[in-house]
C-alpha cells in the first residue's frame, strides 16, 4: 500500500529548523507536508502530489517536545498530598519522608500511566523518556497510548527510609538489585524491538546513592552495548550531597567522574546541587566546569523543586556554557508549556538576571535539547527528513491574542489551552484538543481508586504512624456545619 502524503497548506506559522543556522525561525504563510511518519516539505513552493490535504489557516505548527525525565506511574496519585510538603529536617525534599509513604501500588501504574500520558499528549509532548520500575505489559501500554517513548526501567540496591524525620537510612540488598537489574535489561530489550518502531531504551540505576560503584558501572557497560544512554538522579538533594560527601570525599559529581560514568553516555537527572549551589556552600570542587568538560546532559524538572524552594542555578547558565539540558516533568500535572515557563521564571528570580531564563533556553531544552539527550536529530524541529512529530497551535484562541510573538503567547499565556492537534509518527493523537488513544475518563477513575487504597495504609508505612492529612495537612479544615448566622435586622 502506498504511503499517504498530508499537505497542511497556509500555516499561519511554523516553527522550522534552519539547519544552516542550527536554530529554529518563524516561516509565515508555508505548508507542512509529510508523507508517512516523515516530514518531507516545510515553507512555500510544495508543488508534488498530494493524498490528504487539510486547511493550516489559523494555525501554528509546532514541533513536537521532547520530555527527558517523567514518572507517570506514580506522580499523577500524589495530587493534592505533595504540592507544598517536604520534610524540615531533611532539606525540604519530599524524597524520603513521603514519597515512600504515598506511592502508588504497582498494580494501579497502569491508570496513572495513562492519565500522565493523556496530559502531555494535550501538551504538546510527542516523545517521551519514562522513568518507571518494570513492569509485565509496560512497552504495550505505552505504544498504545500513540506517543514515542524512551523506557528507563529504574533499578537499584538500596532503598532509603527515615526513622525519625531528621536522619536518612539505607537498607542495602545486592541480591534484590541484581534481579531489577536483570528484569530492566529484559524490558530495555524488550523495546527496542518493538514493533511500532516508536519505543526506544535508556539504563537507569536510580539514585546515585542507592547504587554502588560496580552496579553503575555494569549498567554503564550495557548501556554502551546496545548503543544507548544512562541516565541517574544525583545532585537532587541537599542530604544525599552531604552522604555522598560522607561516602567518598567526593561531591556527587566528582565520584561520578572518579569511577568513570561521568560523559556523554550519562544524563543526570536533575543536577540541581553542585558545590557551588548557595544551598550546599562547599566552596572545595568544581563541579560546575567538570560537568561542562564532561559531556554529560542534564535533564531539568523545575516544577517539582520550586515547590520545595528549590532551584537549578540556572538554565541559562548551563546552556550558556555548553552543557546539554533537556527538560522534563517529574511531576503532576505533566504539563510540558508549564515546565517550560516555569523553568524561565524561576532561573531569573533565582539569580536576578533575566538572561538566565530566557524562553529560547526553555524552549531549545525541550526541544533539540531533548532530541539531543536521545541522540535524535529527526525529532525536536520541523524539517525534511524529521519525524512527523508535532502539535497545531490555535492561533484564534483568545489567550494566544494579540500574537505578535506567537511562541511567547503560548508559554506566558496560553500554555495547553491553545494546543488543538497533535501527531506522533505521522498519526493525529490529539484531536480539538481531545486524546484519541486514551479513555481518559476511564483512567482517572481507576487513578481515584488507586490513590483512595493506597491513602487508607499511609499510617502503616509512615515511621510516626501518621494519617495522609497528618502528613499532609489540607488547606482548609473540613466541618460539618457552620455556628448559625445572626438574623439580619
Amino acid at each position: 500500500m502506498a504511503t499517504k502524503t498530508t499537505r497542511i497548506a497556509n500555516l499561519d506559522h511554523i516553527v522550522a529548523w534552519d539547519d544552516a543556522e542550527q536554530r529554529h525561525v518563524y516561516l509565515d504563510g508555508g505548508d507542512l507536508v509529510f508523507r508517512g511518519n516523515e516530514v518531507v516539505h516545510v515553507g512555500p513552493g510544495y508543488a508534488g502530489p498530494v493524498d490528504a490535504p487539510l486547511d493550516g489557516k489559523g494555525f501554528m505548527a509546532l514541533p513536537g517536545l521532547v520530555n527527558v525525565h517523567s514518572h507517570p506511574f506514580s506522580e499523577p496519585a500524589n495530587k493534592g498530598l505533595t504540592e507544598e510538603y517536604g520534610s524540615d529536617k531533611l532539606g525540604q525534599s519530599s524524597l524520603y519522608e513521603y514519597l515512600t509513604v504515598f506511592g502508588l501500588a504497582p498494580e494501579d501504574a497502569g491508570p496513572a500511566m495513562q492519565v500522565a500520558m493523556s496530559e502531555l499528549l494535550k501538551s504538546g509532548v510527542t516523545t517521551l523518556t519514562d522513568l518507571s520500575i518494570a513492569r509485565e505489559g509496560w512497552v504495550d501500554d505505552l505504544a498504545r497510548t500513540g506517543i514515542r517513548a524512551v523506557v528507563c526501567p529504574m533499578m537499584r540496591q538500596a532503598v532509603w527510609f527515615t526513622k525519625n524525620g531528621h536522619t536518612v537510612d539505607y537498607a542495602w540488598d545486592e541480591k534484590a538489585g541484581q534481579k531489577a537489574f536483570e528484569a530492566s535489561m529484559k524490558v530495555i530489550d524488550e523495546a527496542m524491538r518493538h514493533p511500532s518502531g516508536r519505543i526506544g531504551a535508556m539504563a537507569g540505576p536510580a539514585q546515585i546513592d542507592t547504587c554502588r560503584e560496580g552496579f553503575f558501572r555494569e549498567a554503564l557497560q550495557e548501556a554502551r552495548r546496545r548503543g544507548i544512554q544512562m541516565q541517574t538522579h544525583a545532585c537532587q538533594a541537599i542530604v544525599e550531597f552531604h552522604e555522598i560527601v560522607r561516602r567518598h570525599g567526593k561531591t556527587p559529581i566528582e565520584w561520578l567522574d572518579s569511577i568513570g560514568v561521568l560523559g556523554p553516555d550519562l544524563v543526570i537527572g536533575h543536577g540541581i546541587f553542585l558545590n557551588d549551589h548557595p544551598q550546599i556552600h562547599y566552596p572545595h570542587g568544581n563541579d560546575f566546569e567538570r560537568l561542562r568538560d564532561s559531556g554529560a546532559a542534564v535533564a531539568h524538572c523545575p516544577t517539582v523543586f520550586a515547590r520545595r524552594a528549590m532551584v537549578m542555578n540556572s538554565i541559562g547558565r548551563y546552556m550558556d556554557a555548553g552543557i546539554t539540558v533537556g527538560i522534563g516533568t517529574d511531576t503532576f500535572p505533566h504539563n510540558m508549556i508549564d515546565e517550560i515557563r516555569l523553568a524561565c521564571y524561576v532561573a531569573r528570580v533565582f539569580t536576578g538576571n533575566y538572561k538566565m531564563g530566557m524562553t529560547r533556553h526553555a524552549f531549545e531544552a525541550a526541544t533539540i535539547g531533548g532530541a539531543k539527550i536521545l541522540r535524535r536529530p529527526d525529532l525536536g524541529r520541523l524539517a525534511p527528513g524529521c519525524k512527523a512529530d508535532f502539535s497545531l497551535v490555535d492561533m484564534s484562541h483568545p489567550y494566544m491574542q494579540p500574537s505578535h510573538e506567537p511562541v511567547r503567547s503560548l508559554i506566558y499565556s496560553a500554555s495547553e489551552r491553545a494546543i488543538r492537534h497533535v501527531y506522533v509518527d505521522g498519526i493525529q493523537v490529539v484531536k480539538d484538543s481531545k486524546v484519541l488513544t486514551i479513555d481518559v475518563e476511564a483512567a482517572t477513575a481507576g487513578l481515584i481508586e488507586g490513590q483512595r487504597k493506597r491513602l487508607e495504609t499511609v499510617s502503616e508505612r509512615d515511621w510516626a504512624g501518621r494519617d495522609a492529612d497528618g502528613l499532609s495537612p489540607p488547606v482548609y479544615a473540613t466541618k460539618e456545619r457552620l455556628p448559625q448566622s445572626r438574623p439580619v435586622s
